[in-house]
């Protein structure tokens, strides 16, 4: 009985093992992408977009109420992408990282749970709590990136964050369920309407980010790079430390070249990966979908991806994590080419699960290889910059998908023309040397 027991245990640790998950510290960095992800999935696009639409802008036109809440994207991702840099270079100079998460966090968790309090027609309230929550959200997850070169060991980068990316999608999908519940049969919970139920689901999501983010508060340690290194700054001396070391990591990008073309490139896929999550669902009401499917569908994507960005990490060991996102990106182009002829739910269905066989793994893959180019002393600066080339990343796939639907009178066409940003992403990508860019990290190419 006792070498079973053995046998079992070994036989978890290694299970563990191969999915990179058998440390703590691992475990809990990996479930920070559970607590998260439903703020994604519930908050930006799937319930609260429809919420706003129908309740909280009610006053507005219906054009007007789309606007606004795109200048509230447009105007919290650009705070983002300002704020990622300097907060970093400053994470990067001080035992602080987790302090600027835990901050963000709560941020994000405090705005989410106010989304519950918006009366109908308080639409600048709405797309106030809503532009805070995505500010918290995402400038959490520069300081839970830059924790990963210093989590994880040579050898396990790509395994660890696609375990926090396949984590990721379980805790979306279990909130994303529990929430179609709420607004579909509020009355099982005691609920008025479903619009009761939606609120009661950002206040789930709330208390789901909060209570998943305590294993990385007490059980990843804080980088302690720094204090070895001799930096002793405090005050306004931090922060004049932090803008030096800044400019100096803009000017070392050139001795990093490989990282730096691989944003680069990073910049131009990930623009194509975020147009098809964008439009997505704008491309089905055009086609004649009900939200019901739709809704469906990206609990579909949130299923597939579980096991497939897993799966992702695994083969990133055997053929190489470029090649791996490079098939994932020619995923993608076929499924710009299958959504120029969908015309169905079934359809939309399929490509849900399509996507979610790459999404998450071509993500995932795209941070572990940055993580293992760049310094670890200067892992908040560099992702601060990696999030404003992801923030970025987000602003001329619609511009094109739209210009070209204004031409022709429709998105399919459109459609197709997010396969250009797959190609010239990939390569550049094609272009990237790993090797050079590791050895160019161990040779210490650039002053910590």
């Amino acid at each position: 009985m006792a070498s079973e027991a053995s046998e079992s245990a070994a036989g978890r640790r290694g299970f563990l093992a191969r999915l990179a998950l058998d440390r703590p510290e691992l475990r809990a960095w990996a479930l920070y992408d559970w607590a998260n992800s439903p703020f994604i999935t519930i908050v930006i696009t799937a319930v609260f977009p429809i919420f706003f639409f129908e309740v909280a802008a009610t006053g507005l036109a219906p054009g007007d109420r789309t606007a606004a809440l795109a200048w509230a994207n447009s105007i919290s991702l650009g705070a983002v992408a300002l704020l990622s840099p300097v907060l970093g270079a400053i994470a990067d100079h001080a035992p602080v990282k987790k302090r600027f998460l835990t901050g963000f966090m709560l941020l994000g968790v405090t705005a989410t749970a106010g989304l519950a309090l918006v009366a109908e027609g308080a639409w600048l309230w709405a797309a106030l709590l809503f532009g805070l929550g995505q500010v918290g959200a995402t400038g959490s997850f520069v300081f839970y990136d830059s924790l990963l070169p210093h989590i994880a060991r040579e050898g396990e980068v790509d395994r660890v964050s696609t375990a926090g990316y396949a984590l990721g999608y379980v805790g979306g999908g279990v909130v994303l369920g529990g929430v179609i519940l709420l607004t579909m049969k509020p009355g099982w919970f005691g609920l008025a309407d479903g619009w009761a139920g939606a609120r009661a689901g950002f206040v789930l999501v709330a208390a789901w980010w909060v209570l998943f983010a305590m294993p990385l508060l007490r059980r990843v340690p804080e980088p302690a790079l720094l204090a070895r290194a001799g930096v002793r700054a405090r005050g306004l001396g931090l922060v004049r430390s932090s803008f030096a070391g800044l400019r100096v990591t803009f000017r070392e990008l050139r001795r990093y070249r490989q990282a730096t073309l691989l944003l680069f490139a990073f910049l131009v896929y990930n623009d194509g990966v975020g147009t098809i999550i964008k439009m997505a669902t704008i491309y089905g009401a055009e086609i004649g979908l009900d939200t019901g499917p739709m809704i469906v569908a990206i609990l579909i994507t949130q299923i597939v991806g579980i096991p497939c960005t897993f799966l992702f990490g695994q083969a990133a060991d055997r053929v190489g994590t470029k090649r791996a996102i490079g098939v994932g990106l020619l995923v993608y182009c076929v499924v710009s080419v299958l959504g120029y002829f969908m015309t169905t739910a079934i359809h939309f269905y399929l490509l849900a699960g399509l996507v979610g066989v790459v999404q998450g793994g071509v993500q995932a893959l795209s941070r572990s290889l940055f993580a293992s180019m760049i310094p670890p002393a200067r892992s908040s600066e560099m992702f601060g910059l990696f999030a404003v080339f992801e923030k970025f990343a987000g602003i001329f796939g619609p511009a094109v998908f739209a210009g070209i639907q204004m031409i022709t009178d429709s998105s399919r066409s459109g459609i197709l023309s997010v396969i250009g940003f797959f190609v010239v992403g990939g390569l550049l990508l094609w272009r990237v040397d790993v090797e050079e860019g590791r050895r160019a990290v161990r040779e210490g190419a650039a002053p910590a």
